[in-house]
This record gives structure tokens, sequence and C-alpha cells, in this order.
């Protein structure tokens, strides 16, 4: 049993990609494999340039690999159709990055509403919309700015954003969150505390992390790691 590890929910085989710069190709992803267990927490490590932002990015279907395939519960899901990998992006990832992206004309609630929006028809969002409001409300009041509601993001600390960002990325409840140095652009006090958050939300709710980072020691507090180097898996191993 000492080996056993729970089935697959979000895995890659054999993922290579290359970008073009001027007249040459770039290789940035040189054959990785991946399997993440559902409700695990993973962090993905390593230097600039390596290739963790890429790996993330063919993950979450917001980028196609060369050669290779991306698999939801053993299903493959990088080929499919523009309009499903769209729905899935919508249902089934949530995304969080270093930089916001707030929309700045937005209250903190009509941000964090912005992914129903996408989701639903305007005639169906129109005649949910108190059951949606409900929804992000429960969801603000989570990550811990539901006095923070009528805020746009110029009124809100750096912290207070990426708070609101967590919040929008999990409002449609999604099983996988896809987060690309979410401390980034945070002080150590309020990285830790955004830490703190999803490491809650990981174990109260079984939510599945994949991380991106290249500080040691934020990746050091999920429950595995992934190293990269030059494009190519260094080494796996569990956190300290």
């Amino acid at each position: 049993m000492a080996n056993y590890r729970p089935r697959s929910h979000l895995s890659a085989v054999a993922l290579t990609k290359s970008y073009t710069k001027g007249p040459n190709q770039v290789p940035v992803l040189r054959g990785v494999d991946i399997d993440v267990a559902r409700g695990e927490f993973v962090s993905i490590v390593g230097q600039s340039g390596c290739g963790k932002s890429t790996l993330m990015h063919v993950l979450g279907l917001l980028d196609a690999p060369d050669v290779g395939c991306v698999r939801l519960e053993g299903n493959r899901i990088d080929d499919l159709p523009i309009s499903t990998r769209d729905e899935l992006r919508n249902r089934v990832f949530g995304f969080v990055f270093q930089f916001y992206h707030l929309l700045p004309e937005l209250t903190l609630l009509e941000n964090v509403l912005t992914p129903l929006m996408i989701r639903y028809s305007a005639w169906e969002y129109f005649k949910r919309r108190r059951e949606f409001r409900d929804a992000a409300g429960e969801m603000i009041d989570r990550v811990g700015l539901s006095h923070r509601l009528k805020h746009r993001p110029s009124e809100l600390s750096g912290g207070e954003m990426q708070r609101a960002a967590i919040a929008r990325a999990l409002v449609c409840r999604p099983e996988v969150l896809l987060a690309d140095e979410p401390t980034g652009n945070l002080d150590v006090t309020t990285g830790g505390e955004i830490m703190d958050l999803l490491k809650s939300l990981n174990a109260q709710e079984g939510l599945t992390i994949i991380m991106v980072t290249h500080d040691g020691a934020i990746a050091d507090q999920a429950q595995r790691l992934v190293r990269l180097s030059e494009g190519r898996i260094q080494s796996l191993e569990d956190a300290a």
C-alpha cells in the first residue's frame, strides 16, 4: 500500500511545446509527463524560463501542445473542439495569476460575478441573478472580503486584489485551481496569508491545486513538488 496513489485527476503525457522567435524555434517543454491526483496540491517549481507557466497554460487548455496530450479523469481534452475546450475552461478550471486581471471599472462583487456572466446567456443570468449574487457573496466571504463588496480594484490592497481573483476563480466551483505565481507580487506576510487560504481550500474542500512558483519556501507548502529544468522534469518529490 505504500506505493498506492489515487486515480489521476489531471495528467499529461510527453508534452512538447516550442515557440517561434524570428526564424528560430525555441523549445520550451521537452517531453513532460505529469500526473495529479484528485484533491492533491502540487507545486511546479524552477527558474525563470524553464517552462513552468507554459506547462500550466497547456494543462489548463490556454495553449495547445505540439506533441503529447492532456487528460482529465483519463479522457483526452486538448484535442476537443474549441467550444468544448472553452466550456471546460469555464466549468472545470479556475485560474489565478500573478497579475490580478481585475476589471477596474467594476466593483469587487461584479468582478467575481464575471465568470457566471460568461457561462450563462443574458436571459438565464437575469433569471438567476439573485442566486448568482448569493454564490459570489459566499465566495467573497470565504476569502475574507465581505466588507469590500462595493469597492473597485483601485481601492484594494495587493493582497485583497489577489483574494478577489481567487474568489472569481472559484465562483463557478471548478474542479482544478491553476495558480501561476499567486504570491509573486505580494510581500512575505500577505503571500503567507494567500498560501494559508489556498491550503485551507485544498484541505477543507478537496480542491485540486496546481501552483507554479519560483519561490522554494512557497513551493514547500504544497504536498508534492515537480521540479522543472530546461523544459524537462528534473525531479518529483514530496514536500518537506
